[in-house]
Parts: structure tokens; C-alpha cells; sequence
């Protein structure tokens, strides 16, 4: 099975076994390129309120921002950046339901609907590698991410065979799975450590045989940046790709991309097409993935914020 379907197996599987938010293929670095395949984000004591304020990602810039929910403040003061950047964030912050604005003598002013809520707890990194015989930078991607120390855990997932001489390359701190996307059967051969998110962490930038470029990040930096990889997680999910325009094209129950022609699952973005040769013209599956992620997660695609703000257009 190729990689694209290896993750989003995987992903299925994991929305049986967890509760909480998944998501595929984010940004797991203040400074640098790191993308983490999977992460899981385990629900904190206010995970209800999250649910209530939107199904979108709230923009991290709103959330650092100066802007609170008490008195409402002219927008362009409250941002810090380009003035164009601002204004994006606060129309992004407005559409999802976290700002509210009023105009007072010409000029816009918005404050937050809601205090923003301590809504996440654990989060799990899982990197794949269905086969450890082409490895790439596997090393230097998981001693990035355990110097780090963004994410609690994080996890090597494998369909190889682990050998000795893998485990020397694999940092001790990483956990590793051996997970085949056809039974979905998953063993842990490793558990994972937890890592030391609450310290100032190292990235590694760049790895060169005689050099290694590096940034310290703050604790201050660490939270922000886990608070971004969770907000993108809950807006995001996992099922972040769309259903092909093809005959042979047959989804499974939780709406991975199988395709009968090849008999696996398929990467829409890069597999179909008219350059398939088996390729068949027809109307995209009739098959919602929000209402599937919403069936089998705790996430909320019509929270009450929303159905608050449809009400008051009802109005006009």
C-alpha cells in the first residue's frame, strides 16, 4: 500500500480506538519545515466549550491577539503585523464565530464572543514509514521532533518487520507501531516516552555532516505553537482530501478514497485523473466526509455559536 493510504488506514483505525481530534500532515515547528503525518489530540476539561464556539480553526493570530471578550477594541490596534494580514485575521475571526464587531463614529471595534477555552490536553505525534527500507530522513525528522519536545509523545508507525538495526536508529523516546492497513491490526512494539513540553526545546534546522543548525524555543513559544497544532487539528481532521470524479471510485464506510480499478486505496491528488488509465468520468461520490467525521468523533460541524449567528440573520 502506498503512503497516502497506509495514513488515512491508520487514521480510521485510531477514530475507533481514541477519543479526541485527529488530523493529517501538519506543521510541527515554530522555525523550520517539520510536518508531522498524524497527530492526535487528546479533549481537555473545557472541550465543550471549543465544541460551542465553531467546527472552523479559530486563527491563531485572533487567539494572540489583544482583543478579549470584555470591551470591545479598534481592530488595526489590537493586531500586531501588516495591516492587510490584520484584516484578514479579523474577517477569518468574524466569519468563524470568535469575534464580534460594532461600529462606533465611522470605526469598526470587535471583542471575543467567548474567553478562549483550555480545550486540549495530550498531544501525539505519529510518523509513517510503511517501509523502513527507504527511510529517507526518518533519523533526523524524529530527533527533531524529540529535541523539540512540541508534541507528549511521538510514535513511529511501520508495516516493516522492526528489526535491531532499526531500533539503534530510532531515538529511545519515540514509541513504534507495526500497524497493517488491510486487517487494521496495530502492535505496540515500543511504548512511547513522555516528552518535556514544558521546557524550552531545541529544532534542529538544518543536519549537515559537519554542522547542525539549531533555534532554542521557549516554553512561552512551545505553548503557543501546541495551541496552533491543536486549533488546525479541530478545523482540519484527517479526511482532508476530495472523493474523485471516477466510476471506480468506492469509498468505504468511513470514506477512504478505494479505488477498484487498482484494488487499494488511492491518493485522489495524485493518482486520478485522466492520466490513469483507469479512469472513468462521473459524478464525486455522494458522500459527505464532515458527516462522517461528526458520526464518529466528538467533533460538532453545527455548533451553537453557529446556529446563534444563522438565528440573528434569520432577523433581517
Amino acid at each position: 500500500m502506498n503512503e497516502f493510504g497506509f495514513e488515512v488506514a491508520l487514521c480510521a483505525q485510531l477514530e475507533r480506538d481514541r477519543s479526541g481530534v485527529l488530523s493529517r500532515q501538519l506543521g510541527a515547528a515554530p522555525h523550520g519545515s517539520r510536518v508531522m503525518d498524524i497527530v492526535c489530540v487528546e479533549p481537555g476539561p473545557e472541550f465543550a466549550d471549543r465544541q460551542a464556539i465553531t467546527e472552523q480553526t479559530i486563527p491563531p493570530a485572533a487567539i494572540e491577539s489583544d482583543v478579549g471578550p470584555g470591551t470591545a477594541q479598534y481592530w488595526p490596534a489590537v493586531f500586531d503585523g501588516h495591516p492587510d494580514r490584520a484584516d484578514d485575521v479579523r474577517e477569518a475571526a468574524l466569519e468563524c464565530g470568535f469575534f464580534e464587531s460594532e461600529r462606533r463614529q465611522g470605526r469598526e471595534y470587535v471583542r471575543q464572543t467567548t474567553r478562549y477555552p483550555d480545550w486540549y490536553d495530550r498531544l501525539t505525534g505519529i510518523e509513517n514509514k510503511p517501509d523502513l527500507g527507504t527511510p529517507g530522513a526518518l533519523e533526523t525528522q524524529l530527533l527533531t521532533d524529540t529535541k523539540l519536545a512540541l508534541l507528549d509523545e511521538v510514535i513511529l508507525a511501520t508495516e516493516s518487520y522492526v528489526t535491531g538495526a532499526h531500533r539503534n536508529r530510532i531515538p529511545d523516546a519515540v514509541g513504534i507501531w507495526r500497524f497493517d492497513p488491510e486487517t487494521g491490526e496495530r502492535e505496540v512494539l515500543r511504548e512511547p516516552e513522555q516528552l518535556p513540553v514544558e521546557e524550552s526545546g531545541v529544532e534542529l534546522l538544518d543536519r549537515r555532516s559537519a554542522q547542525t543548525d539549531i533555534a532554542v524555543v521557549e516554553p512561552a513559544e512551545i505553548r503557543r505553537q501546541r495551541r496552533r497544532v491543536a486549533e488546525r487539528a479541530y478545523g482540519k481532521g484527517w479526511r482532508s482530501y476530495d472523493l474523485p470524479a471516477c466510476a471506480n471510485v468506492d469509498p468505504d464506510d468511513a470514506g477512504l478514497p478505494y479505488c477498484s480499478y487498482h484494488d487499494r486505496i488511492v491518493d485522489p491528488a495524485r493518482d486520478c485523473g485522466e492520466d490513469c488509465d483507469g479512469f472513468e468520468a462521473a459524478d464525486s461520490p455522494d458522500i459527505a466526509l464532515g458527516s462522517i467525521r461528526a458520526e464518529r468523533t466528538s467533533w460538532e460541524p453545527d455548533p451553537a455559536g453557529r446556529q446563534r449567528r444563522q438565528s440573528g440573520l434569520d432577523q433581517f
